[in-house]
């Protein structure tokens, strides 16, 4: 493997969006240097992360609950809950496709938005905001379909990476959360993972006292970025 040299910056602080009186402080990689899906696939083994065209990782200050996580899918073993999800989502439907924006799309982001995060700023996405958020220029990315009954239900959205999948978002059809499609979601991938003689599935940060991020834990085993090693977590 080639050793590259990439420049960083370092924001000044900012609420953390995660855990309530927080500080949060991000070190980007500086957007003079030229993103790759090769280079890219190095630094999410190094606990980074993309948003957009952005790839950073949480520098902060006095905390360092968010931890990065991955599975290594050919480890992974459903749990009941689980394999239950997979026998309710048997029927549904997927189509893999380009990161272009769809009207169909953005409308169920915005809904999925104000029932999941109504306080939130991405709550009032335009569709030119929700395609920078989620779709990359450098990035091999692709819109995971899902539909139930002919009917657009989900949205996952996924890099496909050197030896990887990382799992950027998901969205779904809120009348339509009893398909519990977040987990159907991950499922997807672990076993497109398979298929594909990948070896990780990427699942963002695992955040012990965030109930929004701590659910990674359900797919074991997990394994996170402690100390600069990945090391399975311990329940």
């Amino acid at each position: 493997m080639t050793t590259i040299s990439i420049p960083l910056f370092l924001t000044q602080e900012y609420d953390c969006s995660y855990l309530d009186g927080e500080q949060a402080q991000s070190a980007f990689v500086h957007p003079t240097f030229q993103l790759t899906t090769p280079v890219y696939s190095q630094l999410i083994e190094q606990g980074f992360r993309r948003s957009g065209n952005h790839v950073y990782v949480p520098k902060c200050l006095q905390c360092s609950a968010c931890i990065p996580a991955r599975l290594a899918v050919n480890e992974f073993k459903a749990n009941r809950n689980q394999k239950r999800c997979l026998k309710k989502n048997s029927q549904t439907r997927v189509i893999v496709k380009p990161p272009v924006f769809e009207r169909q799309h953005y409308d169920m982001y915005m809904r999925y938005q104000k029932m999941r995060h109504g306080d939130g700023s991405m709550a009032h996405s335009s569709p030119d905001e929700y395609l920078a958020f989620l779709g990359s220029s450098w990035c091999d990315t692709r819109f995971v379909e899902f539909s139930i009954n002919n009917e657009l239900a989900g949205i996952a959205v996924v890099d496909y990476l050197d030896n990887a999948l990382s799992a950027v978002y998901t969205f779904f059809d809120p009348e339509l959360s009893s398909y519990s499609l977040g987990v159907y979601a991950v499922l997807w991938q672990i076993e497109q993972a398979i298929r594909q003689q990948l070896e990780y599935l990427y699942l963002g940060f695992w955040i012990k006292n965030c109930k929004k991020m701590s659910y990674k834990s359900e797919y074991q085993p997990l394994q996170l970025f402690i100390d600069n090693c990945w090391t399975e977590l311990t329940l």
